[in-house]
Formats: C-alpha cells, structure tokens, sequence
C-alpha cells in the first residue's frame, strides 16, 4: 500500500526518507502491514458508519448538492513525540496569555498603542474592535477562555502559527469523536501506543467556565448560547452541552431581567450566571449590536458590562483573530511578557502599508491572499494557483480597501499519508490544538488535524474539501 508513496520534496510527518519510517511510527506502520488492505478498508467502512449513525455532520452554505455533510474522516493518525509537544504546549501557553493581555490592554490603558508598539489605526480599523468594550472589566479578568490556534510545518519541519481563532473557535468536537472512533477500530493499537488521553476535555471547559462566573460562585448555572439548528456547527454545540451537562439554549431561550440574564424552564425563570456563546458578536444583542438579529439576547451586553453574567469568550476578542493584528503577535509576546516568542509566525505582508502593498501587487502570482476577517478558507487568493482574471479582481480589492487584506508567502505544507481508495498517498496537513484558559492555562494533548483530501492542495477546511484525522501525542518514554 506504500510502494508507490512520494515524499515530493516536502516534509513528510510519516517518513524520514523514502521507505524509512521515524521512529515514533514504527509502531503504527508494522500495525498497518500487518493488517492489510482488506482488513484496513473494513475499518475504514466502520468509520464511515459511525460517523453517520451518529449524525456528526458540518454545514457548507454554498454546495449546490446539499447542506449538510458527514465530517471525512482519514483513519491514518497523526503521532507527535512528546518532546516536540512540550514546545508546542509551552509556545501556545504563552501566546494565549500575551493575547488575554493584549486584550485588557486594548479596552482599558492602551498602553502597547501609547508607546507606540502598535499603529492605532490599524485596532480603529479592525472591524471586531468593540468600543463598547472600552473600560469594561472581564470576570476574573479573562477575555479568551477558548482558542484555538492554527500550526502548520514548513519543509524543515519547523512550527508556524497560521492564525488565532480567539472567538468561536470550532472543530474540538471532532477531536472527541475522531478518538472514540479510532479506540473502536484500532483497539490493539492503543495498548501497545502510549498516547495521551483527551477525554477529560469537556470537564476541563466547565471548569474554566466556573472560574469566570460573576463573584466565583461555586455552583453557577452555565448555558450553551447556540444560533440554532442551522448553525454550520451546531452538530458540536449540543454535543459540548450534552458532555459537559449543561443546557443548550437559543437566544429566545433567555431575557433580560433588571441586567441580570435568565433562561426560560417550565418550572419559570432561572439565574443564568455564565454563558458559552456561540453566537458571533454582531448577533448577540440585538439592542447594542445589529437590531436585525433574532439569534441573540436584548439587554446582554448591560449585564455583561455591570459584571452580572460571564462570558466565554468576551465580547471583543475578535480584534486577536483579525489576520493584521495577527503579524504583531511576537511583538505582544516581547511587549507584555518581555520573553521571546516560542512559535514563529508566517512573515506577513500588511496592505495597509503603502511598502507593503505596492510589493503584494507586484508578487499576486506567488503570494496567499487573505481576507483580514474571512475564515473557513474564503475570501483566499492561492496566486500560484490562480488564473490572470483572479489576481487582477484581488488587485482591484486591495487598492479598493488595503486595510482588509493581507499576504503571505506560499507555504508548502507538511504531508502525511492518507488512505485514497487502495494506496496511501501524501496530502497536505494542519493542526488545531485547543487551549483553555481558567484558573490556569491547559492545552488539550493533541487537537484538530485537518487534511486537504485534494491531490496538491493547501486549503484544508472542511468548507473547501478537506477532512480530518486522529492526533495522537505520546507519553513520556
């Protein structure tokens, strides 16, 4: 199944040379052969009903031939060593903490704009910057209780942060499942691997919900805020609530009462203390927000702000995933913690900047484009991939508004091998961990490998084509 197996010049998690295995896959590759075809499309089958008898499914709007989609799932895990994981965690650690600081900052002294760290214009500009956050004091002084943050590999193997989902991050429902598939299907496998476990995940997240319950009371009642059924991840949203015991509530489901929230029971109206929303900031009160909006709460934002409700994440956190906020990152590691930064960002042109901008136009062929506040792989020009007309409607968007756009050098992604049909072949790969933040920092043991099941492509969202596989950190030998 690996005779005809390329390395392509790239990174390869897998394989250290053509044939030869690194050693924290030895394991799993003499599993694999031992196996065989037969047997390994067997439990490939079994995957693929689990997956749908048990509905784990995400949305794409704009599929013609239909909505909703059970998630691809690759059974051939990913294996990190726990050295290598160790700096991960640390890096990730310390980056979450400079960005909570970095948002305290921003809504209160602005100390990093004052001393002149940071362009004004660039936050004034941000299109999550929320004004109504300014001077507002947090629960426990957190805004990030979740994020989860983008790795990639380059072609030496080093990690790259790709971006910071500091609002809503998604996806962590599928590292739950993926495991509790691959334990189904590979049960022998997993006593003769030490992997780190992950179940302990949704007790984790309550915990750090608790800690950030207005006067840190110690049996708080906690919702899930969820837009709905026709949410692209609303599958994880009632599968977080159903893990962690808590209601899973739509914004018709609370009020406001005298600033203080309550959800609606048949035996009446009940405090609600902290709230896990799901909701995007524009949508979640319809009176300081977007007055159109039904999916989210009248008068939430005056009980946020007068400190009587939690919630995670805060209002405002979306000023750290705007991908020209993103470069400054390492200089907020250096500014607020005075230490070097652990992980490595992807250089990144900035089109605000005339310099910048005027290089970007000249390289469209051979740079990423970003939208600053796209996610989900759209608003995204590949320029080596893309045909003359493209590039020069992206040109036309980036003298229209520089502000919105960023670039970035191409990236060849790590490759990792994926069962496709009979053969294992390379495809290009991601990874999602999930950091928590609450009376202390954790990192999740694994996360979100997300694969671009397209021969050649680099775009690994589900949205787009892409599916996900199994991560599994080693113990300590």
């Amino acid at each position: 199944m690996f005779e005809e197996y390329q390395l392509d010049g790239l990174f390869d998690e897998m394989f250290e040379s053509p044939g030869k295995a690194r050693p924290h896959y030895a394991a799993l590759l003499n599993r694999i052969h031992t196996l065989g075809e037969t047997l390994l499309q067997q439990r490939r089958r079994m995957a693929e009903i689990c997956f749908r008898n048990q509905g784990i499914t995400f949305t794409v709007y704009k599929d013609a031939q239909g909505v909703e989609k059970i998630f691809p799932f690759d059974l051939m895990p990913r294996i990190i060593p726990a050295r290598e994981w160790d700096t991960i965690e640390r890096g990730l650690v310390q980056r979450l903490t400079a960005l909570n600081m970095f948002c305290h900052d921003i809504y209160h002294q602005q100390r990093i704009l004052r001393e002149k760290n940071l362009d004004p214009e660039l936050i004034y500009g941000a299109k999550m910057f929320r004004r109504e956050m300014m001077g507002v004091d947090t629960p426990a002084g957190l805004y990030i209780t979740i994020c989860g943050t983008d790795l990639i590999r380059d072609k030496t193997g080093s990690y790259l942060v790709l971006e910071d989902n500091c609002r809503t991050p998604s996806g962590v429902s599928y590292v739950l499942e993926n495991r509790a598939i691959m334990k189904r299907i590979f049960p022998v496998l997993f006593q003769s691997v030490r992997v780190r476990a992950i179940e302990d995940y949704p007790y984790n997240l309550l915990q750090s919900l608790k800690f950030i319950a207005p006067q840190q009371k110690d049996n708080p009642t906690i919702v899930v805020l969820t837009p709905g059924v026709f949410n692209s991840a609303y599958y994880e949203h009632s599968f977080l609530a159903r893990q962690m015991g808590l209601e899973l509530v739509e914004g018709r489901d609370l009020l406001v009462e005298r600033n203080y929230v309550y959800m609606r029971t048949t035996a009446g109206l009940k405090r609600v203390d902290v709230i896990y929303r799901r909701v995007d900031d524009d949508f979640l009160d319809p009176l300081c927000f977007r007055p159109d909006s039904l999916l989210g709460v009248p008068g939430l934002m005056n009980a946020y702000r007068l400190g009587n409700v939690g919630l995670a994440n805060s209002v405002g956190t979306g000023v750290c995933d705007d991908k020209a906020v993103y470069p400054f990152v390492p200089d907020m590691i250096r500014f607020y913690l005075k230490e070097d930064p652990i992980l490595r960002n992807v250089p990144t042109y900035i089109c605000a900047r005339p310099t910048d901008r005027a290089f970007v136009l000249d390289h469209l062929h051979e740079l990423v484009v970003k939208a600053t506040n796209e996610a989900g792989g759209y608003g995204m020009l590949m320029g080596h991939q893309s045909t003359a007309a493209e590039r020069a409607e992206f040109a036309d968007k980036i003298r229209h508004d520089p502000r919105n756009f960023i670039a970035q050098p191409v990236v060849e992604l790590s490759q990792h091998p994926s069962m496709i049909d009979t053969k294992f072949e390379g495809r290009r790969i991601d990874l999602r961990p999930y950091i928590l933040c609450g009376q202390k920092t954790m990192v999740m043991p694994g996360g979100l490998t997300r694969v671009a099941l397209k021969k050649g492509s680099l775009v690994v969202n589900s949205s787009q084509g892409g599916g996900s596989k199994d991560t599994w950190v080693l113990e300590e030998n």
